[in-house]
């Protein structure tokens, strides 16, 4: 039985500092690189920190696991949560990624999202928050500047859009406020908030339609009225965001398109009072 009040990690940096020698080695390597204990054999996590076999039993024995696979699956679970450590390998570290190789990943990350994107389901998403009473876009940590993006490019076409929340604000002001003739823009790219789908069902109950756009890591989510995953596999410690960044393009430039009149009224509109007022 795997006990969860505290994580993998935090078990991990609370043990280091009483540990011996080799068990403080093998602990640090795991803090480093965490998913590869979610990913291999005692025996072979032991041949990469360079400890013995007996020094892994006893350092996982010591973090109040009675196996190794269970302290593994309580790995594993933590490693769905996101977090880049967990996909970060020792080889990963041992060498510089060229600019060849991140340039070559996000290439095939735009690709394949892309691939289950129709212009179908652009379109209804872009005449849906044309047409909606209000549009609200969330998004938290680093999802917060997606967010941020699309909401002021959107600002261009849609007069009634607002990006929340804003810094000390909590949501609960904001939802009950949602509509059922609303859109909400929701980014739950990793590592997503522990409430996130808490966050999604309250949505949910407001019967707005609901544009979800995730990375490839989450569970397609069966309320949402689109659910957009976006790849962000990277070479390196980080996650690649260049396909989070095309969706938000393809959402934008399709409501200008469709704004049509309308929208290229409010653009021109927009230009005449920043000349006004001489901020451009």
């Amino acid at each position: 039985m795997i006990v969860r009040d505290r994580s993998f990690l935090t078990r991990v940096r609370d043990a280091l500092p009483n540990l011996r020698p080799a068990e403080r080695r093998l602990g640090e390597f795991v803090c480093d690189f965490p998913g590869e204990l979610a990913s291999y054999s005692a025996q072979e996590l032991a041949a990469l920190a360079h400890v013995s076999k007996a020094t892994v039993t006893r350092f996982i024995q010591g973090l109040g696991y009675e196996t190794y696979e269970e302290a593994r699956r309580h790995a594993r679970l933590e490693k769905q949560t996101g977090s880049r450590l967990f996909l970060t390998t020792a080889a990963d570290a041992s060498g510089e990624q060229s600019v060849a190789a991140h340039a070559a990943q996000a290439v095939a990350n735009v690709e394949a999202t892309f691939l289950s994107v129709t212009d179908q389901q652009v379109a209804a998403i872009a005449q849906a928050i044309l047409d909606a009473r209000k549009v609200w876009v969330i998004g938290f940590r680093a999802s917060h500047p997606f967010a941020a993006y699309l909401q002021w490019q959107l600002t261009q076409v849609v007069e009634n859009i607002v990006a929340i929340p804003s810094a000390g604000q909590t949501l609960g002001e904001h939802l009950v406020s949602v509509a059922p003739d609303d859109v909400v823009i929701v980014f739950g790219l990793r590592r997503r908030i522990a409430r996130m789908e808490l966050v999604l069902d309250q949505i949910g109950k407001s019967s707005a339609r609901l544009l979800y756009i995730s990375d490839e890591g989450a569970s397609f989510h069966g309320n949402a009225t689109w659910h957009l995953r976006c790849q962000t596999l990277a070479p390196g410690p980080l996650f690649s965001h260049v396909s989070v960044m095309a969706m938000c393009h393809v959402i934008a430039t399709r409501c200008i398109e469709l704004a049509a009149t309308k929208g290229r009224k409010r653009l021109r509109n927009i230009e005449a009072v920043n000349d006004a007022l001489e901020e451009l």
